[in-house]
């Protein structure tokens, strides 16, 4: 899908060639009365009629006289929030697919100066509205519509955040994309694939280490949670180098169990097929990278994927087995299903090698955190006021939000094992927090955030699928560290 901006005060906004025009309108419009081109003339009789209100989102017309576009649809944003924007677009944009609806112009110049902080809002809306899964469904009807002209009253004020959205909505649909294929349609070698395919774009290099390398690294706790699988593991190391090598990088890790049955803990049957998407970390930290590709900000990245899957064979890894993790800590598995922990902090470890500016972990690691969150924030951990405050902006900009949990120490008594230097759970109560707290002992020394996104990374349901979450969020965050904003 190709997107453009263009230069159209209101009055011009009739002469944009389009198969559709979607004009977004807020609450507090005030048209002139002089105004005499036809879009004026037809929303200040819908908005006199309440035909076009809070309650009346959308208002079709046809062939209207003296505007190109055959199409126009009339779209109440409310006070043009973010939220608001999602909403609207996605209710305007079903009235919109049909097959020769490939052309569509989006009017922005109603909503004033908050027009290019819109331009995220709507554009991630409309990418999400106009998906379509098909590498496994070929019946599926493909996106049809192929170019979005985005009509602002000043165009080039906005080219910087138009930039910066559109390179964020390449990275969410990259995320979604992989998220969204089945288990045997994802594989670890398949993810790998992916990773090695953005290392060979210019400014970015990649690594991908085998059983053989990851055995030598001593990377204890994420082989016990392969070795159940005939699939084997891959350890991806992405590099995005847009800064002088003197600078020290952020390092962004992503959990990529490509299927988790659990393990010998083996989970219910039911909604199990949703499991998946527990690689949506891997799959956020891809698409962080594609949206890197777009918008090639002045810092260094390194991307870390250990991706496996969790299966319960004959070799797999037992309840009560003890195994000694890259750090030389040694861990008591009390519960394979708590595997994504096992993984993620040997990559903790291995990050510790580039000497990080900050490292943040991305994990659809806990049914807690669900409970805790729901599906409108993620949980977030860090061990960094700084980086705390940091990300929590980033999430605010980017409306991807996230909401900070506690670390008190006291949360890590549940962990104490009799076998081992920690247990893998620490109960029930406060499960996210005990996952991140054993995270937390893999980050010492460095300055460490973790993203529990289990409940922000997919759909369940009629709208079932991934969500792309937290590209947007950790985009900005880079953005933010690169122009000197994160304040650290």
């Amino acid at each position: 899908m190709n997107f453009q901006i263009k230069t159209l005060d209101w009055a011009q906004a009739a002469t944009l060639v389009a198969d559709a025009l979607l004009v977004l309108v807020p609450e507090q419009t005030a048209l002139p009365s002089s105004a005499k081109d036809p879009l004026s003339l037809t929303l200040r009789q819908a908005l006199a009629a309440g035909d076009l209100s809070a309650s009346a989102k959308t208002l079709v017309a046809y062939r209207l006289l003296g505007v190109k576009a055959p199409r126009v649809v009339f779209v109440h944003v409310g006070e043009g929030g973010a939220a608001a924007l999602r909403q609207a677009l996605a209710s305007a944009a079903a009235a919109l697919k049909q097959p020769n609806v490939k052309h569509w112009g989006l009017v922005l110049s109603l909503l004033g100066q908050d027009e290019a902080a819109a331009l995220q809002p709507v554009m991630l809306a409309l990418g999400d509205a106009t998906y379509s899964y098909t590498h496994t469904k070929p019946s599926a009807k493909a996106r049809t519509l192929s170019k979005v002209t985005l009509a602002l009253a000043d165009a080039p004020a906005a080219k910087v955040a138009f930039a910066q959205a559109l390179a964020t909505l390449r990275g969410v649909e990259l995320a979604k994309e992989w998220a969204n294929r089945p288990g045997n349609h994802a594989t670890p070698s398949r993810l790998a694939d992916a990773a090695k395919a953005l290392g060979r774009v210019a400014g970015f290099s990649s690594e991908v280490l085998g059983p053989k390398e990851v055995a030598k690294l001593g990377m204890g706790a994420f082989m016990a949670v392969a070795q159940g699988s005939a699939e084997p593991l891959r350890f991806m190391v992405l590099h995005y180098n847009g800064a002088p090598k003197s600078q020290a990088p952020v390092v962004l890790v992503g959990k990529g169990i490509t299927f988790d049955t659990g393990g010998i803990s083996i989970k219910p049957a039911a909604e199990m097929d949703e499991m998946k998407f527990d690689m949506g970390g891997a799959a956020s930290v891809l698409g962080v990278f594609e949206a890197l590709a777009h918008s090639r900000p002045k810092i260094n990245v390194v991307g870390l994927i250990p991706s496996c899957e969790n299966m319960p064979d004959g070799l797999a890894v037992k309840p009560g087995d003890v195994v000694t993790s890259m750090s030389g800590q040694t861990i008591e598995v009390l519960n394979t299903d708590a595997e994504g922990r096992l993984i993620l902090c040997d990559a903790l470890t291995y990050a510790k090698r580039f000497k990080p500016h900050s490292v943040i972990d991305v994990a659809t690691l806990t049914g807690a955190c669900v409970v805790a969150l729901g599906a409108v924030r993620s949980g977030l951990f860090a061990s960094d006021d700084a980086l705390a405050q940091a990300l929590g902006d980033a999430g605010e900009r980017s409306h991807d939000l996230c909401w900070r949990m506690p670390l008190d120490d006291a949360y890590a008594e549940g962990l104490k094992s009799h076998f081992a230097d920690l247990g893998n759970v620490g109960g029930r109560a406060a499960g996210a927090i005990t996952a991140a707290k054993f995270l937390q002992k893999f980050a010492a020394d460095m300055r460490w955030a973790h993203l529990d996104i289990a409940g922000t990374a997919w759909r369940s349901g009629a709208a079932k699928g991934a969500t792309g979450r937290p590209v947007p969020l950790l985009h900005q965050y880079l953005l933010d560290v690169a122009s000197g904003q994160a304040g650290l």
